[in-house]
């Protein structure tokens, strides 16, 4: 490789010092020196042009010598033309300003400043080769998106799993998180999450983002562990003059009435001499909230002792929840994010940058579990359970437990369980010109950490009968004897402590080769390559310690500080009351580290099985042609080879018949294997604004870490044993996409398109029986499986209708998908037959109406996706499935000058829960609710040309 780039390089010179032909570059701008992405550039009397990147730079290579005439084009505004004298082997600089027209939907935005980031967006997106979706951070702004996770769901096709009421981990086309790919700059970002390759999107915050951009169909210079599809995050780049922008805002969440708190600012120039250019720009938010939980777990089978417990007898129930909770969590959220970029040109043809980001988020916790779990079957006698005529079981006697969840006192902990999550790159790279080769090259560091310190625990029990409610869909237990049930009686049963610590490092390196290369006469066509390498450590340190009161002191909930977290407005249904509770003060301020009250005791099984080291090398390689066959049809194929090695550590552990922890043992293993993944993507433009497009790509996504560790779990008394799998493939997948897109002169697009997917060594958790009777749990590739769906999609100002009407604007885009499975077993060994592929969702559909004068913008805008099973259990009853939700949201701005506006969003106006159901939609085994949040603030955007 090293010697044939080398090669590359001296041709290139060779063929520039005898041809007569020289380059020009440059950068388009609009009137106030934002960089314009997407435009195109085409060489008046030749077939010769190009197209703006994220950054507004052009780069044309061998133009003829002498005066050319240039059009430059963007979608919505007016074309511009302008003569440039070309000389041989040289390249010259041709900067343009490019200024809006009165189609443009600019002249209805509040802060209209010239080209707006719609217009950019779908510029990118029509002259990309493949099938892609741009989101500018103008875009993102008219919606009331705080992080890219909230943000990238607006996108057709995209689905998100929520945490704490926001957007979290991406579902691609319907296929769940861990087979897509983030990037930041095309540079993978890891994960800050254990045993999983999710990032946390959420981590993020919208206003750090210039551009989103999302592959459906990934070319080869891309990375192909993106199944479902490639989200790369593009950070803000230096202005070409100067910026400034800041935000003040503030708010309340209407589930604790609490304030939210958020701010940022942007700030960046470039010298007198245009050589270099700066930003920097930082983001905070400050966010005190909480939800309402209730959770279920559901079972069809009952046994009882009926005088012999070697021989339960069986009772024929229908489902019951055997363990019911109501959980109360106050939670305080502080995101903040940090970026400074920096580009020096070196000279006409070589351009040097570093680009950072560095984001910290604190999650401060604290948890009030009320657990009411039915007795095992041999604790439970013939008198002890009741059962209807219609065999519902209504009563039996429960193990019931109250617990607090919290840290230590002081500090960043503050009572609370603290969980620091982390994610920082730093980049640099270079775009060079060689004669007419073009080079580019960048090296990164990515480091992405969740730490978890002092989690504490403080867990009471108690034993009394309740009565169950049999409503699958609001599940409640009531104690039979209110005072039998008071929490002053209940015992202590658990003081823990935990610390968790995950890391992921990745350093990567690529390097990109592009020259001309023209296999049809009078028609342009570039050959590309390059390599890349990506080395990723991934670790996990976890410990555990329980401890016993050595006084007495806390033996009864009773005796120490409580605080009752009842609520009547719980969101849930005020008729979950979930009590009182030891204190977070009162955990927080135990000292563990005093022997006189606490002996403390570690218990590996507890956690060694979670923890792990892997080492995953990817080394990627490949090569593709971009073709113009004619004005109207361009064929780019390729092929990328890519090989991947591990070496992985785990651990084994053995529990004897009585339950006790019987000894540690580390293992290691090595696998490795290599992928050949071609591509072909066909673009026919029927007419200017009119595209067709056709792509096949090959890709993978490699196991979860928790999944291809080669750890072992036995346990000789519950007769079960976990396992991973360090022998697992990876996921493969062969992808056809068809898409046709007819843009609008007004700045606007409508799409429609079809996709089908043969995905071959999926991943589940199959649950078997062993000879000896062990419930085995293990890692295994399913045979095969198949995704296909329909997506259309309409943006559009409704700029024909009359009078204030023309103002109008309307974003509407529908995703279907079906899909079947093959090769996945239940507990019994038979295979399942009933399944959808896990993570697809059958419908979604985001959809909203919008309103802009010169003063005034209001939009409306809703999320829905629909339910979809989400974990395979060992037989259908108990398969989880994650419910369908709808978010309603609202925002409005109103311009105070040029310069300052006025903003106000109102968030989850439905009050939509995080839903999960067992087998069937009724059957509820999680609802978390949120309430909505509201926010509102000043924005301040200065812009100086230079």
């Amino acid at each position: 490789m090293k010697h044939y780039l080398v090669f590359l390089m001296l041709l290139g010179f060779s063929l520039s010092s005898f041809s007569q032909t020289g380059n020009i570059q440059g950068v388009i701008t609009d009137e106030n020196g934002i960089t314009v992405p997407g435009a195109t550039i085409a060489v008046q009397g030749f077939n010769k042009g190009a197209v703006t990147d994220f950054d507004g730079s052009y780069t044309i290579v061998g133009v003829n010598e002498g005066l050319q005439k240039l059009v430059f084009s963007f979608l919505g505004y007016s074309n511009v033309e302008k003569e440039v004298t070309v000389k041989a082997n040289q390249t010259v600089t041709l900067n343009v300003t490019m200024s809006s027209e009165s189609t443009t939907l600019d002249e209805v935005l509040v802060t209209g400043y010239g080209l707006g980031g719609q217009a950019r967006a779908l510029n990118t997106q029509k002259n990309k080769q493949n099938i892609t979706n741009i989101v500018s951070t103008d875009q993102i702004g008219k919606f009331p998106d705080a992080n890219i996770g909230d943000a990238v769901k607006r996108i057709p096709g995209i689905t998100m799993q929520v945490d704490q009421g926001e957007a979290r981990n991406i579902i691609i086309r319907g296929l769940s998180p861990q087979l897509n790919s983030v990037t930041l700059n095309g540079s993978r970002i890891p994960s800050a999450e254990g045993d999983n390759r999710n990032v946390q999107m959420d981590l993020i915050p919208s206003d750090m983002i210039q551009t989103i951009e999302v592959n459906k169909a990934v070319t080869p210079d891309m990375d192909a562990d993106a199944l479902g599809g490639s989200v790369n995050l593009i950070t803000r780049t230096s202005p070409q003059g100067f910026r400034l922008s800041a935000t003040a805002g503030s708010g309340v969440n209407f589930i604790t009435d609490k304030r939210i708190l958020n701010g940022s600012f942007l700030v960046g120039n470039r010298s007198k001499n245009d050589k270099f250019g700066w930003m920097v720009s930082a983001s905070i938010n400050d966010n005190d909230f909480g939800s309402d939980n209730v959770e279920a777990e559901w079972e069809d089978e009952f046994e009882f002792n009926n005088g012999d417990e070697d021989n339960l007898e069986e009772v024929a129930v229908n489902p019951y929840a055997k363990v019911f909770e109501i959980r109360e969590y106050l939670v305080q959220r502080v995101r903040r994010s940090f970026s400074a970029n920096f580009d020096y040109k070196l000279n006409e043809t070589n351009n040097l940058y570093f680009k950072s980001i560095y984001n910290w988020r604190d999650d401060r916790e604290n948890r009030f579990r009320l657990e009411n779990e039915i007795l095992d079957g041999e604790d439970i006698g013939a008198g002890d359970f009741t059962v209807d005529a219609n065999g519902n079981l209504t009563s039996f006697p429960v193990e019931a437990k109250r617990q607090t969840k919290g840290g230590i006192a002081g500090g960043r902990n503050k009572n609370a369980r603290l969980e620091d999550q982390r994610m920082q790159n730093y980049s640099v790279g270079g775009d060079h010109l060689l004669g007419s080769v073009e080079l580019d090259w960048m090296a990164s560091f990515s480091k992405a950490s969740e730490e978890r310190l002092n989690e504490r625990y403080l867990e009471y029990e108690s034993e009394y009968g309740v009565a169950f409610n049999n409503n699958a869909d609001k599940p409640l237990f009531t104690p039979l004897n209110a005072s039998e049930a008071d929490y002053i009686l209940f015992e202590l049963d658990e003081i823990s402590e935990e610390n968790q610590y995950t890391e992921e490092q990745d350093v990567n390196f690529f390097v990109n080769v592009k020259a001309p290369l023209t296999l049809v006469e009078d028609q342009e066509g570039f050959l590309k390559f390059g390599f890349k390498s990506r080395l990723k450590n991934k670790n996990r340190d976890n410990d555990f310690m329980e401890f016993s009161d050595e006084t007495g002191a806390l033996d009864l909930l009773g005796d120490i500080p409580t605080k009752n977290y009842s609520d009547n407005d719980f969101l849930a249904g005020s008729q979950y009351q979930v009590g009182s509770f030891a204190s977070a003060d009162y955990l927080g301020g135990l000292n563990f580290n005093d022997s006189s009250l606490f002996e403390g005791e570690d218990l590996p099984d507890e956690y060694l099985t979670a923890n792990f080291d892997v080492n995953e090398n990817v080394y990627a390689g490949y090569a593709m042609l971009n073709q113009q066959f004619s004005d109207k049809f361009s064929v780019l194929a390729g092929v990328r080879l890519e090989h991947t090695s591990i070496d992985s550590e785990g651990n084994t552990l053995v529990f004897n018949e009585d339950g006790d922890y019987d000894g540690t043992q580390v293992v290691k293993d090595k696998a490795n294997y290599t992928n050949l993944l071609p591509g072909v993507h066909l673009k026919y433009n029927v007419a200017e604004n009119t595209v067709l497009r056709f792509a096949w790509t090959n890709t993978i996504a490699r196991p979860n870490y928790v999944d291809l560790v080669p750890y072992q779990e036995i346990n000789n008394e519950d007769e079960e044993i976990y396992f991973g799998n360090s022998e697992l493939n990876p996921t493969t997948s062969m992808n056809f996409d068809v898409m046709a897109e007819q843009y609008f002169k007004s700045v606007g697009l409508l799409s429609g398109g079809v996709f089908y997917k043969d995905i071959q060594d999926f991943i589940y958790t199959n649950v078997s029986e062993d000879d000896n009777g062990f419930e085995v749990y293990k890692p295994l590739n399913g045979n095969g499986a198949t995704v296909f769906g329909a997506e259309v999609s309409l943006q559009r100002r409704l700029n024909f209708l009359p009078g204030f009407a023309k103002n109008f604007s309307i974003f509407l885009n529908y995703t279907y998908l079906t899909s079947n499975t093959d090769g996945i077993y239940n507990e019994d060994g038979d295979e399942r037959t009933d399944l959808d592929l896990p993570n697809t969702a059958p419908n979604m559909f985001n959809g909203s109406l919008g309103y802009a004068d010169k003063h005034f913008s209001v939009r409306l805008s809703g999320n829905f996706s629909d339910a979809y099973v989400d974990e395979i259990g060992g037989r259908a009853f108990e398969d989880r499935y994650y419910d369908k939700q709808f978010f309603l949201d609202f925002n409005a701005n109103v311009a105070l000058s040029k310069q300052l506006s006025l903003y106000v969003n109102l968030n989850n106006i439905t009050n939509q829960p995080l839903r999960y159901y067992q087998g069937v939609k009724g059957r509820t085994m999680q609802m978390e609710y949120y309430e909505k949040r509201l926010n509102f603030g000043l924005k301040y955007d200065l812009f100086k040309k230079k």
